[in-house]
This record gives C-alpha cells, sequence and structure tokens, in this order.
C-alpha cells in the first residue's frame, strides 16, 4: 500500500509540475530553456515573429508557441479590443510556456496599438513638453500590465530631408535633441520592464517614401550619415537599448549591393563591431515593399539571417510556415547558416529571460 501511495503521490507531483511548465530536473521553468537544449527545428523558430488574425490565440500559434517554432508574436490594432480581451490573449500566449515576445508599435501620438496606453503625445509633442521619460515609464508599466514584453520605439530618425516620409513619428530634426529624447525614451521604457527596439537603422530620416510602400535609397555620405543618422542610435546603445530594428532602405555609402536589412557589412561591420551594440538585432516587416522587392519572402529572410539579424518580422498572412521551413532546410544543409542561427537564438533566448535589462 505504502508504495503504491508513493507511486500516485509521484505521479500527481509530475501532473503539478507538467502543468506549471516546470521540469523535474531541478524546477527550473521549461521557458528558460539554453541554447544547448534546443534542437536545430527550435533554435530555427527562436529566430521569428510571427502575427495573426483575430482577438484570440489561433492553435498553430499555440502549437508553434509550445513547441518553441517560433519566438512569438506581434499585435496589431485588430488583434486588440479591450483591456480584458487583450489581457486575456497574452495570458493565453504565456500559457504556452514558452516566455513569448508579445511585441507592438507603441511609439506615441498616431502609432499606438493600444489605444488607451501612452504615450498619447507624439513624440515632438513629448520633447516640447519635456515628457519623453515620463510618458515612455507610464507606457511600460501599462503594456507590462496587459502582458506585453517589447515595444517597437522609439524612433531614432532625424529627419532632415524635406518632406520626411517618417518625420511626424520622429523627435526632432536636431540629432543633439534627438540623442536626449531617445535616450529618455529608453530609460523610461526599461524601467517599467518592457524592452525597447530603437529604429530604424541605420536611419530613415532621409526617405521621402516609407519602405513599407516603396523601394528607398539614401544618398548621404558616410560623413552626412556619421553626422545625422547615426548618433541616436550610437546614444541608445550606450544607454543599453536591448533591441535595434533594421530598415530595409540601401545606403550606397555603406553597402551598393544589398539593403540594410540584408547586408552584412551594415549589421555586423557598421552595428555590432563599430558601435559595439550586443544585444537582438530585429528586422522591419519583411513583407515591406522595399524588402520583397529584392526577392521572394523566404529568399530575404534568409539573406537577412546571414546579414547577422536575429529576429525576422513576418506581418503577411500566410509568411510564417514557408519562411520556417526554408530556414530550417537551408540550416540543414550549410554550417555556416547553424552557426549563424545558434548565435542569433542564444541571443533570444536571453531577452526573454531579462526583459527590458540591458544586453550583457
Amino acid at each position: 500500500m505504502r508504495a503504491l501511495a508513493r507511486i500516485a503521490l509521484l505521479a500527481s507531483i509530475s501532473l503539478v509540475i507538467a502543468a506549471t511548465g516546470e521540469r523535474a530536473t531541478g524546477g527550473r521553468p521549461a521557458s528558460d530553456a539554453t541554447i544547448e537544449e534546443l534542437t536545430l527545428e527550435q533554435q530555427v523558430g527562436q529566430l521569428i515573429l510571427l502575427s495573426f488574425r483575430g482577438t484570440t490565440v489561433p492553435e498553430y500559434v499555440r502549437e508553434a508557441l509550445r513547441e518553441r517554432r517560433v519566438a512569438g508574436v506581434i499585435l496589431f490594432s485588430g488583434n486588440i479590443t479591450s483591456r480584458g480581451q487583450l489581457r486575456t490573449l497574452t495570458r493565453a500566449l504565456r500559457e504556452t510556456g514558452s516566455r513569448p515576445i508579445v511585441a507592438v508599435d507603441q511609439e506615441g501620438g498616431k502609432v499606438r496599438r493600444i489605444p488607451w496606453a501612452p504615450p498619447f503625445a507624439s513624440p515632438a509633442d513629448q520633447v516640447a513638453a519635456g515628457t519623453v521619460l515620463s510618458e515612455s515609464a507610464s507606457a511600460a508599466r501599462a503594456l507590462r500590465a496587459a502582458g506585453i514584453t517589447v515595444t517597437l520605439a522609439p524612433v531614432a530618425d532625424v529627419p532632415s530631408a524635406g518632406g520626411a516620409a517618417l518625420g511626424f513619428r520622429a523627435f526632432s530634426r536636431d540629432p543633439a535633441v534627438a540623442i536626449r529624447a531617445v535616450t529618455a525614451a529608453v530609460a523610461g521604457w526599461r524601467s517599467g520592464g518592457v524592452a525597447p527596439a530603437v529604429k530604424h537603422f541605420p536611419g530613415l530620416g532621409g526617405a521621402t517614401v516609407n519602405t513599407d510602400s516603396g523601394e528607398v535609397t539614401i544618398t548621404r555620405t558616410r560623413a552626412q550619415l556619421d553626422a545625422t543618422d547615426l548618433p541616436p542610435f550610437e546614444a541608445a546603445i550606450r544607454v543599453g537599448v536591448p533591441l535595434v530594428m533594421l530598415g530595409h532602405a540601401r545606403y550606397p555609402a555603406l553597402d551598393r549591393a544589398r539593403i540594410a536589412s540584408q547586408s552584412r557589412k551594415i549589421v555586423v561591420g557598421l552595428l555590432r563591431e563599430r558601435l559595439g551594440f550586443r544585444g537582438v538585432v530585429v528586422t522591419d516587416s519583411m513583407e515591406a515593399r522595399a524588402s520583397l522587392a529584392t526577392g521572394s519572402i523566404t529568399r530575404v529572410s534568409e539573406r537577412a539571417v546571414r546579414a547577422g539579424a536575429d529576429l525576422i518580422l513576418l506581418t503577411g498572412r500566410g509568411s510564417y510556415a514557408p519562411v520556417y521551413t526554408h530556414l530550417l532546410a537551408v540550416a540543414k544543409r550549410s554550417p555556416a547558416l547553424r552557426a549563424r542561427v545558434r548565435e542569433s537564438a542564444s541571443r533570444v533566448l536571453a531577452l526573454k529571460q531579462r526583459g527590458g535589462k540591458a544586453p550583457r
């Protein structure tokens, strides 16, 4: 009888461990897996953020998260209807046990996916009112309470070109003002436990067309980029921004052959080696017209990974399966891509575990 009771007790403990997402080996949460514990299939998954339609989590998304075949999701306005609904949705994502990234664009002003959350003022108005730090901190607390872990903000672009496409989303046309605002925003977001992603590297201030809508070539010299576009990104890196988002523009002064999101010269040579960034590099939407003008969704995603991107942002319907399948197939036959996948997956796992803290 004692033996039977002991078996029953062990079985019940196992059920509790399984239900809470903890392993029997030491009680560590299953979501805190190390890179050595992930299969190649799971490592490839850590390089992808996907989107979905609707206000509830589709079963294929739950399954992909449970099996660690995706790092997390990006939510848009169509996924969000109320405070309660959003909390229910993000709770369903967390219940997969994978500690998913849950990202939104919450820049301020018109670009806010969560309408009841700050920053309510536009970036420029925040600067004028001196509220960049306080609004970012308030926004972080509101998003964290809603289950959001990453904000794709702040915008570090300095709109120095006439008719700059992203001018209304920027803090200032003055690089010095933009530096102060970007560093304040990063500090505010991190203080509330939400990881900010400074964007759109190496700067879209010279673009008169949004890369979502068309191809963009920014014909600045290296000296102009150094003086105007790069300083806000350098400042964000110095204060420990956890993520940097790559844009899809072409910069002939930096790389004549590739757009930024596919350029190893820009991602590794400039961002990693020259500026010393150690965190996670995420792409802008891979379905942007400037991206897809260079190839299929699978091809541009592979190029971005090879260039050094850690997270591929997929916002189009039906993109996830072909991109995941393609990256996995290439990784299986390419030692170089396998090494790149492992490197990026390690960074993404670290981001999930430290939240808004600075990369080490």
